[in-house]
């Protein structure tokens, strides 16, 4: 189950290492293969995957209030290191998003492959929720410590600005109401929602690959380790007894407990970029967690 399951994500993640080290394809390819699956091939499978198995009973709302709890925490936790540790400001923001923000397109890898559909539907509506609350908590990190003079308002409208033009969040959306509408897409669009559906996470998992660099690894090691065990120890630890108290259980648990061991989202190197954080410390994150997290997902589908 375990290599079934995680052999052909990292088989296409290396698969986009080697390709992007030896140039087989240029640089630009990457780029304009970045933004299709972010902008298009992604959402297209988020909505077509919530609006077409999502129903009343899909979802579990003790499986949202759990991972709300448990990244909560995570948070406040990571935050408290950050002052006591003594986190240079211009490192806080691109620590505190390595420690909870997670990588969508290799969730929905592992969960299609190890859970199928219906726990696809479990995740796709666990990451429309929380995407927006992560997303409130990174970049209040990066502008309290970046020195920035913003304004409440210039704050607000940033955030807003992020939100309401996330693709994930607006393909999430748009499934959940045409699926509680009673609609069904006809034969011709779900086809075509279907095959672009299949191009998604091939190109989001070797495009993952090929931004890997393990330039800065050596010197940023310490602090991007102790990221690493905020996000794939404490956030699974803190994750699995938030889904016992709120009594979520079969295939809601199951997924909730891969979402829980992700690596950090490659995204954290391009926000720490925008709002003047530490991106050789992001970068080192996203390899050391990646890397790391597979050891993780191992050991929760062995358990689950």
């Amino acid at each position: 189950m375990i290599l079934e399951t995680l052999f052909p994500i990292i088989a296409l993640i290396v698969l986009g290492y080697g390709v992007r080290r030896t140039e087989f394809v240029p640089l630009e390819f990457f780029r304009a293969s970045d933004k299709l699956v972010y902008f298009i091939f992604f959402p297209a499978m988020l909505f077509w995957k919530v609006s077409t198995a999502a129903g009343s009973d899909s979802v579990d709302s003790s499986l949202i209030w759990a991972g709300i709890m448990a990244v909560s925490v995570v948070f406040l936790a990571s935050t408290v290191f950050i002052v006591k540790g003594r986190v240079e400001p211009f490192q806080a923001g691109s620590f505190s998003q390595s420690c909870y923000r997670f990588n969508t397109y290799i969730g929905m890898a592992v969960v299609l492959q190890a859970m199928g559909d219906a726990g696809v539907v479990q995740f796709a509506v666990l990451v429309g929720i929380l995407i927006p609350i992560i997303n409130v908590m990174a970049v209040t990190i990066l502008i309290w410590f970046s020195g920035q003079e913003m304004t409440r308002a210039q704050k607000q409208r940033y955030l807003l600005r992020a939100l309401a033009s996330n693709p994930l969040i607006i393909a999430c959306v748009a499934g959940l109401l045409l699926s509680a509408s009673g609609m069904q897409l006809p034969a011709f669009i779900n086809n075509t929602f279907s095959l672009a559906s299949m191009v998604a996470l091939p190109l989001a998992l070797v495009s993952i690959g090929s931004a890997f660099s393990f330039k800065h690894l050596p010197g940023y090691f310490r602090l991007s380790g102790v990221a690493v065990a905020f996000k794939l120890v404490l956030l699974p630890l803190v994750g699995a007894a938030s889904l016992y108290l709120f009594g979520v259980e079969g295939t809601a648990f199951k997924t909730a407990m891969i979402f829980f061991c992700l690596p950090t989202s490659t995204a954290i190197y391009v926000l720490s970029s925008q709002l003047n954080s530490d991106t050789h410390l992001a970068s080192a994150s996203i390899v050391l967690s990646t890397m790391a997290s597979f050891v993780s997902l191992s050991l929760v589908l062995w358990w689950v």
